[in-house]
């Protein structure tokens, strides 16, 4: 399976826009798998509707969140913006611009100032035990994250993993960063000619682990593992759909 074949037929479907193809497939699972990481309230099933119709269908027995349902919305919207434009350079303003595409209209997050959407966090964050960049240091740290990934003229997995880890060590946004993250995986995997993929909720343990052991102690094996299993259940998807 050859990455280009990916990169194209996930561009070419988001064209016509024809459901039950990988494209179709991708939207659904990638949204539901790394917003329900982040403890999104959206069920698969929630999900396909909101991709296929706009609509939940409702019942009595759950209360929709409406910044879940939104965010679920504009992750589609984050992915199709992502596709068209890989030909462009990764930059602090294209990173901006998933930010504001993941968070704009969640209410509870937009309509508050300090929160910023699209632009660096302005209050103090933290993830877990890590301790994250000042808000007054995080353009420093970004730019200079951003110097050391594009001197690399030949990224392997290995280095979109550890920008990955350097980005969340940053954790630049108020909120929304491990979404941010994750789609920024994906779309250097595809500019790279790199099998792409996304984390998948029943990982997220391993995921979890992964970063803080990587963060706190420089044991790359337990994240790389973990990603490159959703690196082969991808390929599998992308078998499923374009091969013969």
């Amino acid at each position: 399976m050859q990455v280009i074949d990916i990169k194209n037929a996930l561009i070419n479907q988001m064209k016509i826009n024809l459901k039950g193809n990988l494209y179709h497939k991708t939207q659904i699972d990638f949204a539901y798998n790394t917003n329900h990481l982040e403890g999104s309230t959206i069920t698969p099933d929630e999900t396909a509707s909101i991709f296929d119709t706009g609509t939940i269908l409702a019942n009595s027995e759950k209360v929709v969140v409406l910044k879940d349902a939104t965010e679920t919305k504009n992750h589609f919207t984050l992915f199709k913006y992502m596709l068209e434009t890989l030909e462009e350079d990764l930059t602090e303003d294209m990173i901006k611009k998933y930010h504001f595409i993941l968070k704009d209209g969640t209410l509870t997050d937009s309509e508050k100032e300090w929160f910023n959407v699209g632009e660096y966090k302005k209050i103090k964050n933290f993830v877990g035990s890590i301790t994250t960049t000042l808000p007054k240091d995080v353009i420093h740290d970004m730019q200079e994250l951003l110097n050391w990934y594009n001197s690399i003229s030949l990224k392997k997995i290995e280095d979109i993993i550890e920008f990955h880890v350097r980005f969340e060590r940053i954790h630049p946004f108020q909120d929304g960063n491990g979404r941010v993250g994750r789609m920024i995986m994906f779309r250097e995997c595809l500019v790279n000619n790199i099998m792409p993929f996304y984390i998948e909720d029943r990982n997220k343990e391993f995921y979890i682990r992964g970063l803080r052991e990587y963060q706190l102690h420089n044991e790359k094996g337990y994240l790389i593992d973990t990603c490159l299993n959703s690196q082969d259940n991808y390929e599998k998807l992308a078998k499923y759909f374009l091969e013969d």
